[in-house]
């Protein structure tokens, strides 16, 4: 991507769906006014204070999200949602799943704003719309929909059916799955999880490596052979936790052409923050450094980008003191040139990166 390409955001994660379900939180409705709605409530009480809202995405330039099909499997204390993407069994999942996608299928029927990328066609027409002499009130911000977890996949097969309607990015794990290793569950892929990836590099999806175990990681990184991203994962360098990317693990995504998404969640880039600290402890200059950090591991600006998860099990008052809903992620771009990345960097690691994988995937690469 050239400097001369107008700057904005791709954000790799979002758990728009989840929210609907779980909380009946409207995408299409600002975040201030979900806060209005929320506040005292159970819900801000549990997820925290929304950040997510179309009006402030288009207003802080997020031409693209990479949104999510979450479901949660069940034991798992405390659940981040409700009954309705909780699952026993993959058949449970499935629905679950199900109900996520009716959700995205009514936001793109009911919202002009909103256009579902499936192919590059789709993709070049949103971009079309984030050209500098573009009013802001003709943006259209594109969907591309993202499986977090792949227990809905019934078995790897299935994912024919779910790339059909629409699904085009695969993360294996949350926890463990029945494909692979996760989060707090570590292990190998399985043979399901072999063969998953060996269906999904048949339609050209984007393997999702974000949550998988360490083994469960680097095999995978060795195996498949199609386009691979870490949607929202930080160096381990500033939370140690299997969570998140070891050196060793970032530089092996980098030599696959890969990009990581950085959180820019206070858990995610401190060892001793926590909520008592308040919002005012992280500033965006951490998100900043984690950035770099990559950067400089991998030895130049293409292998990271943004995957906030915001509204994904925490609010505002755990994002560093200058964010405060979507629309503030834009700081990032004077932030970056502050630190002495070109525009040429800034405009890659803002959407470029991202942008590329995607281009890739979509044109069957």
């Amino acid at each position: 991507m050239e400097s001369s390409t107008p700057m904005f955001i791709i954000d790799a994660h979002q758990d728009i769906a989840f929210n609907t379900v779980s909380y009946n939180r409207d995408y299409r409705i600002s975040a201030l006014k979900k806060r209005l709605h929320e506040a005292d409530t159970p819900i801000s009480h549990k997820a925290g204070r929304a950040m997510l809202g179309l009006p402030e995405a288009i207003a802080g330039r997020v031409a693209v999200v990479f949104a999510t099909i979450f479901t949660e499997p069940r034991g798992k204390v405390p659940a981040f949602g409700n009954d309705a993407v909780l699952y026993s069994t993959p058949q449970q999942a499935m629905v679950a799943g199900e109900m996520q996608l009716d959700v995205y299928k009514r936001l793109f029927d009911e919202e002009p704003r909103l256009r579902h990328i499936q192919n590059s066609a789709d993709l070049e027409a949103v971009l079309a719309t984030w050209a500098d002499d573009v009013p802001v009130t003709e943006r259209i911000q594109g969907l591309v929909l993202l499986m977090e977890n792949a227990d809905p996949i019934l078995e790897p097969r299935q994912f024919e059916w779910w790339y059909e309607q629409g699904v085009r990015i695969v993360g294996p794990a949350w926890r463990g799955t029945r494909y692979c290793g996760g989060t707090g569950e570590p292990g190998k892929l399985t043979p399901l999880g072999r063969e998953l990836l060996e269906v999904m590099m048949n339609f050209h999806a984007i393997l999702d490596v974000s949550h998988m175990s360490e083994e469960s990681y680097l095999e995978a990184i060795d195996r498949y052979d199609g386009v691979i991203i870490a949607s929202h994962s930080n160096p381990r360098h500033f939370r140690n936790s299997d969570r998140h990317l070891t050196n060793a693990m970032i530089i092996r995504l980098a030599e696959r052409d890969g990009v990581m998404g950085i959180v820019p969640y206070n858990l995610f880039l401190s060892n001793t923050w926590s909520i008592t600290d308040g919002k005012s402890a992280m500033t965006i200059h951490r998100v900043i450094e984690a950035i770099d950090y990559v950067c400089q591991l991998v030895g130049s600006a293409n292998h990271v980008g943004i995957g906030t998860d915001f509204d994904g099990g925490f609010g505002a008052e755990s994002t560093p003191k200058e964010l405060n809903t979507v629309a503030d992620l834009w700081m990032l771009k004077e932030a970056l040139s502050t630190r002495g990345y070109s525009d040429e960097d800034v405009t890659n690691i803002l959407g470029g990166n991202m942008l590329r994988q995607l281009q890739t995937s979509l044109k069957g690469g």
